[in-house]
């Protein structure tokens, strides 16, 4: 079955493999499909917050606009004691006078540093509370969002993660709801906090000086236009920086997780080239995007300085002019000063916003396309609970492709007494794995029936139908943990001396005892401090324990050596006395003792009988059996 999986879907071996690229070019790779109506959809999870967001957007034009007010009080202040200084006579008879604020408010340079100062503290305190709203939104939402995909993982066919990247998966729980807590956080309230400072400052210039004005407008526009002609030319090298750091990451762990390979068939020295080639690559868009990227502030402290100038020289004229329509206080100069500092800041933020939305609806996009893949078929409504199992299964013309126009079993029908030992042989790609696939409903089959003791396992709860089995797969599933954890997974109920008598019939106990910690031995992920063959015992030794009515056993002796593998043949025989069980083998030499063989070919059974039988025939099974002596 293997080759034609393959066909139909990639390798476990490649699924498990992580998506490759930074998150930090995420903006510069992926674009949405649907802008609009994910942003929209986005939206639909911020209702119940509508609320809050409202709050923290009042704080934050609150805040900016008490930031606005900095700059002109300060003004102020600097008019009076122009005016003071210019109407004493010596600097010891200097006196200042109420400043005007508006209307009849009068205050003194005292009240009104006072009050500035008081700006400054609202302003910071307004920004603190609107944070802390939006991020207590943000924890919540992105924690409702991570119980919904996990929920929809756990709903999702194996087909789905066979046909998906796992680290791609992976990202969208993670990567993915990471960007959106960070855009959420910080971007909302930036698009209120920049929009309100930008009209603010426009609006209070205009109030002060249509003239100084003019001058800010047009140098803000020259900076603008030159840094967005930088900017399109820096993003076709972000990307080609982005790419150059997927492929090497790609490479690295190629490399050096399958470094006995690379040593093994003296390929360092190809290993290194084509390294080197990457890093090259990586070297040359790395300098040309930070360079130009780095431009960037330059010039806009080039047009900034610029802008200075031009005030310092306007406002200077516009002093000294004797037209009331045009003259200006020389505080007002000042003021300008500090707005074109600012006014800077939040036409970068929103520039920074539109691509931050950009990359957050990318993340979106891809959080809700898996939210609406399709899951599994539902339960049916009338719903069977086997009692006790004595493992009579039939197969009765069963159809099933991995693909809707394919076929890869094609009218299977079998019938397995309780207690028999069935084995699977055939060619790869003959649909051994497939059947014991649909036997554990991990698919759906397309036609036919399958039964365990008359009931239809559409007609049983998947969960009851997989609690039926124990499996021992040629793939171990081992996880980060001590050694107890990994056989006792799935059988938390057992005792201690239940593992330990599993682990001794499966022969593990004695390797286990020779580890550093017994069985509190820790593993690292996938079991990769032990070798093969023990990650193996561990395996047959959890199958055990689990004590189920019926086994799977898919060359589950395929990676120990051949005394170890004759005592734990023993081992299955007693674990499989009484109990229906399926075995998978390449190794004929191994299921000479099976109560019937089905051989299988093109999706279906050739022959079918024991293995004396089914050499006497001198069929399909029996050159397959011969072949493996086969010299020539």
């Amino acid at each position: 079955m293997q080759q034609q999986q393959q066909q139909q879907r990639p390798s476990r071996e490649q699924s498990s493999r992580p998506m490759m690229g930074p998150r930090g070019m995420g903006s510069y790779l992926e674009k949405p499909q649907d802008f609009k109506g994910t942003m929209k959809k986005l939206m639909t999870y911020l209702k119940p917050y509508r609320g809050r967001i409202f709050l923290s957007a009042v704080m934050a034009v609150i805040a900016s606009l008490l930031t606005v007010l900095g700059p002109w009080l300060l003004g102020l202040i600097t008019s009076e004691v122009a005016r003071a200084y210019k109407a004493a006579p010596d600097l010891s008879s200097i006196e200042f006078g109420l400043i005007r604020i508006i209307g009849s408010l009068r205050l003194s340079i005292g009240e009104l540093a006072l009050f500035i100062a008081g700006t400054h503290i609202l302003s910071a305190l307004f920004n603190y509370f609107q944070s802390f709203l939006l991020i207590g939104m943000t924890q919540n939402l992105t924690y409702s969002m991570r119980k919904e995909l996990s929920a929809k993982i756990n709903r999702l066919p194996l087909k789905y993660f066979d046909s998906q990247q796992f680290g791609d998966i992976l990202g969208r729980v993670t990567n993915d709801i990471e960007t959106i807590n960070g855009t959420l956080t910080q971007s909302i309230a930036e698009i209120f906090r920049s929009i309100t400072l930008f009209i603010g400052i426009f609006v209070i210039m205009l109030l002060l000086s249509i003239p100084l004005t003019g001058v800010i407008f047009i140098t803000t526009l020259f900076s603008l236009y030159t840094v967005s002609k930088f900017v399109k030319l820096s993003q076709g090298y972000f990307r080609s920086q982005a790419k150059s750091i997927g492929e090497l990451n790609g490479h690295i762990e190629e490399t050096y997780s399958g470094h006995t390979v690379v040593k093994v068939f003296n390929h360092q020295d190809k290993a290194y080239q084509n390294f080197d080639r990457i890093n090259n690559d990586l070297y040359h868009t790395a300098v040309k995007s930070q360079f130009i990227s780095g431009i960037m502030m330059p010039v806009q402290f080039f047009f900034g300085n610029l802008a200075y100038i031009a005030i310092a020289v306007v406002g200077a004229l516009l002093v000294l002019s004797n037209d009331p329509r045009i003259a200006i206080e020389v505080g007002i100069i000042q003021a300008f000063i500090q707005y074109t500092r600012q006014i800077n800041q939040p036409i970068q933020q929103i520039g920074s916003i539109a691509n931050v939305l950009q990359s957050t609806a990318a993340a979106s996009e891809r959080i809700f396309n898996l939210l609406k893949e399709p899951e599994e078929t539902p339960e049916r409504e009338t719903l069977k609970e086997p009692k006790k199992v004595k493992g009579h299964v039939v197969f009765k013309n069963v159809h099933f492709g991995y693909k809707e126009d394919v076929e890869v079993i094609k009218g299977f029908s079998a019938e397995i007494k309780p207690g028999q030992k069935v084995a699977i042989v055939g060619p790869t790609g003959a649909g051994k794995t497939t059947i014991v696939n649909l036997l554990m409903r991990f698919y759906e089959i397309k036609s036919g029936t399958i039964e365990i003791d008359g009931i239809d396992i559409r007609d049983m709860k998947r969960s009851d139908v997989r609690n039926l089995f124990g499996m021992v797969l040629q793939d171990t599933w081992l996880f980060e943990g001590t050694i107890y954890d990994n056989i006792v997974y799935g059988s938390l109920d057992k005792t201690k001396e239940e593992v330990i008598a599993a682990a001794k019939s499966a022969q593990t106990n004695h390797f286990i005892e020779s580890l550093p910690g017994g069985y509190q031995f820790e593993l690292f992920e996938n079991g990769s401090n032990i070798s093969a063959g023990q990650r193996q015992l561990l395996t047959i030794s959890r199958a055990m324990l689990a004590d189920k009515p019926m086994l799977i056993l898919d060359e589950a002796t395929s990676s120990v050596d051949t005394r170890t593998e004759v005592l734990i043949q023993k081992a299955m025989e007693a674990l499989m006395k009484k109990r229906t069980s399926f075995v998978i083998a390449h190794r004929l030499s191994t299921i000479k003792d099976a109560d019937v063989i089905f051989v299988m070919n093109d999706g279906n059974i050739i022959e079918q009988g024991n293995h004396e039988d089914l050499l006497k025939q001198n069929g399909f099974y029996s050159k397959l059996y011969y072949s493996q002596f086969d010299t020539n």
